[in-house]
């Protein structure tokens, strides 16, 4: 049973490979993972504004709340079981510092590709599940 869907900006290669990452530990397929820039987006989620989608990561769990920015991130990693990797995110001080520095990567997120990756879009972007 999916308890997060995540909707996410699949031509950020950053984006694209945290949630491939992601995916690989998501064993149990808790997780659905949507491309804002998919077809058909709109009309199968039209309660998603993709513009605000691609300001901020948005998510929705199971019971229909909507969640985003480093929540989404926090609660992704620990549905996956890897709530160690995160579990700092929820730490007073460096919960206010960290939800700062997020919302800077999120505005300068294409600059910030470019610069680690070389590519500030990605065109080919999929995001695969393997088989069990």
């Amino acid at each position: 049973m999916t308890e997060l869907t995540i909707f996410y900006d699949g031509g950020c290669p950053l984006c694209a490979m945290e949630m491939r990452h992601l995916s690989r530990y998501d064993s149990e397929q808790k997780i659905a993972l949507q491309d804002i820039h998919a077809k058909g987006f709109a009309q199968r989620f039209p309660h998603i504004d993709p513009v605000r989608a691609d300001q901020i990561l948005h998510a929705q769990l199971a019971s229909g709340e909507m969640i985003y920015g480093l929540d989404v991130t926090y609660t992704a990693w620990m549905l996956v079981g890897k709530r160690h990797w995160v579990a700092a995110l929820r730490w007073p001080v460096v919960k206010q510092v960290s939800h700062c520095m997020y919302l800077f990567f999120a505005k300068h997120r294409t600059r910030i590709s470019r610069l680690l990756t070389g590519s500030d879009r990605c065109e080919v972007c999929e995001i695969k599940r393997e088989e069990p």
